[in-house]
């Protein structure tokens, strides 16, 4: 079967791009389109022709497992620059995704038509790459540099109706696109419209201020740290409203190879897949199709409770919240007031989303008042008795077959189920902090969770705007155990000679938004005071502990709440405090260690290696089903960069090899900690270069 098909409705000609499931640009769509093209040129029966996609979607993008390979000719340029000079005026039929180089073929045509619904985008930002056939030049054109600016920029696609207000979309179709497309192609024949070329408009580009580009480049500066791909986006789409058509697409080639090049384009498109197949469940039934959630409550009204009901609130589900006194139910309503009141004055979300939304929060104290959720998430104290207590309470009140998430970070998701009838609809549901913002939710699969509650968890989970990744049950899961041993090796480097500023800014310069005490004081130093105080008694105290986070909390330093913690603080300013230095130096002086100068290259490779190391523990333990879902874990969930593709993928792009020999000649040094995880063992050995290879093996 072609992938590109030529026919005629009458003086019409319909070009339809066929390439299941999305029509993602592939050679074969590039080549026929040409050749269709030239037939359309040849064809005296018709005056004009309509572009469509098959199915129900126009083109979702070009074909992504194309990414970083010679492209087999013609390239999508050579294609688009036929479609202009064709002298026969051709319409795009927009439906479903016109998303990437799907929209740059659009914006080729002569003229679109759209259903309200469609999806117009270049999302190319988000795979470390830009747009590379016209987009960043043709766009401006249609909707101005700052408009096309802040679309490029943020990736995020617009609908049918934003697109004409826009100028993208020439007019709305109900019903047909492929109707509506031939209705309007024929008026324009019957008008004699002159053909309308975007490359040549200059309207909207001619009036574009200078000033936005550096403004854009000023006002990221923090947020782009590290990137490539925001700044050439902004050079290219500046380039479109200084330069001929020609030069700048010239240079949005030029560009976009570059990005294309880019370790961080390998690192983002890596991620692309990754989060997808973290929903991936060997033994969820494939046929399993989980019906939306259409109910929900949430034990507890705390931050933690208050943002899992947002999340849930956001997406219009009904969620009541239940709490313990109506003192701290006020209280937990009156924070989600606040924090949507924020939203509102940043301009987020409108008051009428707000009203919608608290309209959506059922405050309840009364268990009876719960039980005809489909979902109940418990996020109360993390402490294994209160939980066991809410879930015998709810085992009585939930219907039969809801979800009995626990939004528990460490504890064992079995002691919890067991203490219910009915453990096989008890899953782990780690949401992370606010939950209303945060992506990830770390989903954990108890001894006896059923594989159906397990594959409507995650279902849901995506419902609600999250990022799910499936964990099996042990201390941490994936990522607290990760964190486990990142924290405690960064502990051991401030005892060895480091300071917590170095080593933040160590990690920051790598690409961490916020480096591992920073992120400590701003979580609240008593939390983890109270958790080691709890373990304590379990505590191998044959085994190297650093005690410099319980001397710090013992002073009444908790962190940013208390005006200080391993920093300095006036508000949110951060500065490094003398007593803080002094106070690591004595711990070390007692504990019989000599300090020495620690590089900041030491610091990052012994912390991700270590992460890395943990990682590889945790996927040959079947913690995790894959490494990928390691990095997913610590991209949308402990803040690792995205483009560098998480601790697992950047582990492979070192070299497994390299990496095992830094961990051995650690264990030499460290000992027990850095015991190499069998499956790092087992990669170096066999010189796999990627954990999956190592796995299989």
């Amino acid at each position: 079967m072609s992938s590109v098909e030529y026919s005629s409705k009458n003086d019409v000609a319909v070009i339809t791009l066929i390439n299941p499931p999305v029509n993602a640009i592939s050679q074969g769509i590039r080549a026929g389109l040409i050749e269709a093209l030239d037939r359309l040129a040849a064809d005296s029966t018709v005056q004009s022709a309509v572009l469509i996609g098959a199915g129900d979607t126009f083109v979702a993008g070009a074909d992504i497992k194309e990414f970083g390979k010679p492209l087999a000719p013609p390239t999508t340029l050579e294609a688009l620059a036929a479609m202009e000079a064709s002298s026969k005026p051709i319409v795009a039929a927009l439906a479903g995704n016109a998303l990437g180089g799907g929209l740059e073929i659009a914006l080729a045509c002569h003229w679109r038509v759209a259903v309200p619904k469609v999806k117009l985008g270049l999302p190319e930002i988000t795979l470390g790459i830009m747009p590379g056939a016209g987009g960043t030049q043709r766009l401006p054109r249609l909707v101005g540099g700052a408009k096309a600016l802040d679309m490029i920029l943020s990736g995020a696609p617009v609908d049918g109706s934003k697109g004409l207000q826009l100028g993208i979309v020439d007019e709305l179709v109900e019903g047909d696109p492929l109707e509506g497309a031939i209705a309007f192609a024929r008026r324009i024949v019957a008008e004699k419209r002159p053909l309308r070329v975007t490359s040549q408009l200059q309207d909207k580009v001619g009036n574009t201020d200078p000033a936005i580009f550096a403004e854009a480049r000023s006002k990221n500066e923090k947020k782009w740290k590290g990137l490539l791909s925001p700044y050439k986006i902004v050079e290219a789409v500046e380039a479109a409203c200084t330069l001929p058509f020609a030069e700048g697409a010239a240079l949005e080639l030029k560009l976009y190879r570059e990005t294309q090049a880019s370790p961080q384009r390998a690192a983002l498109t890596y991620m692309f897949f990754a989060e997808r197949e973290a929903s991936k469940i060997p033994d969820v039934p494939r046929d399993l199709k989980p019906a939306p959630v259409k109910s929900a409550s949430v034990i507890g009204a705390g931050t933690m409770g208050g943002g899992i009901a947002m999340s849930f609130a956001n997406v219009g589900v009904p969620v009541k919240l239940l709490e313990a006194s109506q003192d701290a139910l006020d209280k937990g309503l009156a924070r989600i007031q606040g924090n949507y009141a924020t939203s509102v004055a940043r301009g987020s979300i409108s008051q009428a989303q707000m009203d919608q939304r608290l309209a959506l929060i059922t405050p309840t104290t009364e268990y009876a008042q719960i039980g005809d959720a489909d979902i109940v998430v418990e996020a109360v104290f993390e402490n294994m008795e209160v939980k066991q207590g809410v879930f015998r309470t709810l085992d009585g009140v939930m219907k039969p077959g809801a979800i009995l998430g626990t939004n528990t970070s460490t504890l064992d998701i079995d002691q919890i189920a067991n203490v219910t009838k009915r453990p096989q609809e008890v899953i782990g549901m780690h949401f992370f902090s606010p939950a209303n913002v945060m992506k990830l939710v770390e989903n954990v699969r108890g001894g006896k969770t059923s594989p159906e509650i397990i594959g409507r968890t995650m279902a849901v989970s995506r419902q609600i705007g999250k990022v799910p990744v499936l964990a099996r049950n042990c201390d941490g899961f994936i990522g607290n155990r990760v964190l486990a041993v990142y924290g405690r090796e960064c502990d051991f480097m401030l005892e060895e000679g480091a300071t917590p500023w170095q080593i933040d800014r160590a990690l920051q310069g790598f690409g961490f938004p916020m480096g591992l005490f920073l992120m400590r004081d701003m979580a609240g130093l008593d939390v983890g005071w109270r958790i080691r105080a709890y373990r304590e008694q379990f505590r191998d105290k044959t085994l190297r502990y650093s005690p410099i986070g319980d001397r710090i909390c013992e002073l009444g330093r908790f962190g940013q709440k208390t005006g200080a913690g391993y920093y300095k603080y006036i508000g949110r300013d951060a500065t490094p405090d003398p007593e803080i230095e002094a106070l690591i130096i004595k711990t070390a002086a007692d504990l019989g260690i000599k300090r020495r100068e620690v590089s900041d290259e030491e610091i990052v490779w012994r912390v991700l290696s270590v992460m890395a190391n943990e990682g590889a523990k945790i996927v040959g333990e079947g913690i995790a089903i894959r490494a990928s879902d390691v990095d997913v874990t610590y991209v949308f969930g402990y803040g690792f960069p995205r483009h560098q593709g998480g601790p697992m993928f950047w582990a492979e792009q070192q070299g497994l090899d390299k990496v095992y020999a830094k961990v051995a000649g650690y264990h030499a040094e460290q000992g027990l900690f850095w015991e190499p995880a069998p499956l790092l063992v087992k990669a170096a050995k066999s010189g796999a270069k990627s954990w999956k290879d190592a796995a299989v093996e």
